[in-house]
């Protein structure tokens, strides 16, 4: 079966518009993510939405199977305001105190992961509501339903436009916060803002990819930008291309070894930063990105 034959099966065309539009989506959120050494952030917020899709399987279970309305119907609505409000709640602890960002976010990582086991433990194994805690950890990018397509491109598109708007903004805040304080940029309204969009892309990325490879997506392809990079928005360019073509290589080599796509996705991604990071090794080309 060639490519063409490949992707005129529907489960496999959504799959790859699903893991492009969240490659597109994560690659300029990973840079500012690595840029500011904030790497742990995706796994943490990714370990929210598990908390939020315990809790939403909950109500499903106790409400929702008698309830018309479509909260009750869809755990994804009640994880997307629970992983938002974690994203905002742990920029305010790393602000407001004088813990370091990874600590706060470890304190609501163990919240958040203890919440969703939980919630999942009270409600009976035979339950349909709506999400597979296996699919949820682990992943299954070939079960990517239209609805699920939606979400990835409503979110793909917003994120897109807070970047655009706010990127010279985000780019003198990372690389020096104290003088772009000095002329007068709210560092800390920015940096609210980058933990919120990051709340929303981990959300709906962990229902339709899994909290692994989400977490992946949003660290890999950046770091291994970063390294050949000379220039932000190099970095930025690169880190999405990484995305898209790990994605579809990804995918390909799954399908033909017959393994899990998900795991294939990462493991590509991996070589893709081992190549890097020789490459870097190689040419010591030197310095960080710059704007």
């Amino acid at each position: 079966m060639d490519l063409l034959d490949l992707f005129s099966l529907p489960f496999m065309r959504r799959a790859l518009l699903a893991g492009l539009g969240i490659a597109v989506m994560a690659g300029p959120l990973g840079v500012f993510v690595v840029q500011q050494r904030l790497a742990f952030l995706g796994d943490g917020l990714a370990h929210a939405a598990f908390g939020g899709m315990g809790l939403g399987a909950l109500l499903i279970f106790g409400f929702g199977l008698s309830a018309g309305t479509i909260i009750f119907h869809e755990p994804l609505w009640v994880a997307l305001p629970f992983t938002l409000l974690t994203a905002l709640g742990i920029a305010w602890v790393s602000g407001a105190t004088r813990l370091s960002g990874d600590t706060a976010i470890g304190v609501f990582f163990a919240v958040s992961t203890a919440l969703g086991v939980m919630c999942f433990s009270l409600i009976p194994p035979d339950t349909d509501v709506g999400v597979d805690v296996f699919d949820l950890l682990f992943g299954t990018i070939l079960g990517v339903r239209r609805g699920d397509l939606l979400f990835v491109a409503g979110t793909c598109l917003l994120s897109l436009l807070f970047f655009v708007v706010a990127w010279g903004r985000l780019g003198y805040a990372t690389f020096d916060s104290e003088l772009a304080r000095t002329d007068g940029l709210r560092v800390r309204a920015l940096e609210y803002l980058l933990f919120a969009v990051a709340g929303v892309v981990v959300a709906v990325s962990a229902l339709v990819v899994g909290i692994i490879l989400i977490a992946a997506y949003l660290i890999i392809p950046a770091a291994s930008a970063q390294m050949v990079s000379r220039s932000l928005i190099q970095m930025t360019l690169l880190s999405v291309a990484i995305g898209v073509a790990t994605t579809l290589a990804g995918l390909v080599a799954s399908f033909y070894l017959d393994v899990p796509s998900g795991s294939t996705v990462v493991l590509t991604q991996a070589l893709v930063f081992v190549g890097a990071a020789l490459v870097r090794g190689l040419t010591r080309r030197g310095g960080t990105p710059v704007i």
